[in-house]
């Protein structure tokens, strides 16, 4: 054999994993989740590690991103075969609306994953009590290509503000809104995302400050009249960050893992699989996973067509799908 014959079966055995005799493509996946401060990062950090570990012939990653926007093109362009996404986000991707105007993504529901919570922060000081007050203030809606800013101008909207002309815009994710905030460079910020979001409850413990969350449910009639009916109202329990001493009364849109509709079946069906299974490694991640339950794996929960592989997981573990 030739030196260049050599090196290219050397490759191509490197390459390959021996199972029952046959050579087996690894599988690479690549988990496309959020910025540092928020829950997606760790959560999908969590979710790489689990099927690396448990899912023999599996290699996965966690990339930061700017969310769920950025997510959802990187499905559609196939850079990344798993996404955290907010549903108002996919919705808009499946469809081609709004930031995929033209360009549809042809996304499919893998897992509904847990609530995603607006927090409208703000601290003493900066003369904010309501949605209202906003108006004049600075204000960061969220980074571009994040389901923050998608859901930051809906409730915006659904409050009866404008958020070209009654305020100052920034575009700043979440861990960068919570040092502008601090520097007193912003008076406000939106954030979408689990409970607890470490860049919030950093802004609750910081020294001379005395976090605000601003009660906004009144914008969820509006936004439903608008979009679809995926909001709900909910609560963001007192104590929940540091110096918040009442309930906060928010708007609540589901998160769901997503995949491109190409994804092979049983890669699907796998990945469903050990996320239900192994379940207790996420949540010693963090917490916001205990709601990945088979009881919220429902077509109500995720308007989104479902991925066949996923779908078959789910029947045969008894949900009616």
């Amino acid at each position: 054999m030739t030196r260049k014959g050599l090196i290219f079966g050397a490759l191509v055995a490197g390459a390959a994993l021996v199972a029952g005799g046959a050579l087996a493509q690894q599988v690479n996946i690549a988990i496309a989740t959020g910025g540092t401060g928020g829950v997606y990062y760790p959560l999908g950090g969590g979710m790489a590690n689990v099927l690396t570990k448990h899912v023999p012939g599996y290699a996965a990653t966690a990339r930061v991103t700017g969310g769920s926007v950025d997510n959802l093109k990187l499905i559609g362009s196939k850079q990344s075969e798993v996404a955290l996404v907010m549903v108002d986000a996919a919705l808009d991707a499946l469809n081609g609306e709004d930031k995929f105007k033209g360009n549809p993504v042809d996304v499919r529901t893998l897992m509904v994953l847990y609530p995603n919570r607006m927090h409208v922060v703000t601290v003493e000081g900066r003369g904010i009590e309501k949605m209202s007050d906003l108006k004049g203030k600075r204000v960061s809606t969220g980074s571009p290509g994040s389901a923050t800013e998608v859901m930051a101008f809906r409730v915006i909207e659904g409050a009866g503000l404008d958020k070209d002309k009654d305020m100052k815009r920034e575009r700043l994710g979440v861990a960068e809104s919570t040092n502008a905030i601090k520097d007193g460079k912003i008076d406000a910020y939106f954030w979408v995302g689990g409970l607890p979001t470490a860049a919030v409850t950093d802004l609750g413990a910081s020294p001379g400050v005395k976090i605000k969350l601003i009660d906004h449910t009144e914008a969820v009639d509006a936004m439903n009249k608008k979009y679809g009916g995926i909001y709900t109202t909910g609560v963001i329990p007192a104590k929940t960050y540091p110096g918040q001493d009442k309930d906060n009364k928010i708007t609540i849109v589901q998160n769901i893992l997503v995949a491109n509709a190409s994804m092979p079946d049983k890669v699907a069906y796998d990945i469903v699989k050990i996320f239900i299974e192994k379940k207790a490694e996420l949540v010693a991640v963090h917490g916001e996973a205990a709601a990945i339950d088979l009881a919220n794996q429902s077509p109500k929960n995720s308007p989104i067509p479902w991925h066949p592989g996923a779908t078959k997981y789910f029947t045969d573990k008894g949900v009616k799908m």
